[in-house]
């Protein structure tokens, strides 16, 4: 059997002559001084782009979030609407069958609603169909 060994090469590190410079004398009870160009007040945070970025995106989720709780809360009803089904005689129409159950002035939204329930694309009717309709009331 073969061995191979692989030791590092020593590397030399060049350095170059650093100045000494003088110490700066500072009277005791000086502040340190900042690299800053602007002055930072205290207890005030400083957001980078990207914290700005971070902050943006939590408060939308936080307000995307409630808006959909509070909001699929009360669109949500406890209570099923009553129903009944009927049946579509000779020369019946949508529009008459709405203006039987729906209060004054709301025949167009009774027609929708019909056709929502029963799942219909058109208003178109025929002698027999079974349509589920609200009670009156």
């Amino acid at each position: 059997m073969s061995a191979i060994a692989i030791t590092p090469q020593p590397r030399t590190i060049q350095t170059r002559p650093t100045q000494v410079r003088p110490a700066q004398v500072r009277p005791p009870h000086a502040q340190p001084t900042r690299p800053s160009a602007r002055p930072v007040a205290r207890g005030q945070v400083r957001l980078t782009r990207r914290g700005r970025l971070v902050v943006f995106v939590g408060s939308l989720l936080l307000i995307l979030g409630l808006a959909f709780g509070f909001g699929a809360r009360s669109a949500a009803t406890d209570e099923p609407e009553q129903t009944r089904v009927i049946t579509v005689g000779d020369g019946d129409t949508l529009w008459q069958i709405a203006g039987d159950i729906a209060p004054a002035g709301e025949v167009r939204d009774m027609v929708a609603h019909i056709q929502q329930l029963n799942g219909m694309d058109t208003g178109g009717l025929q002698a027999g169909q079974k349509l589920v309709v609200p009670v009156a009331g």
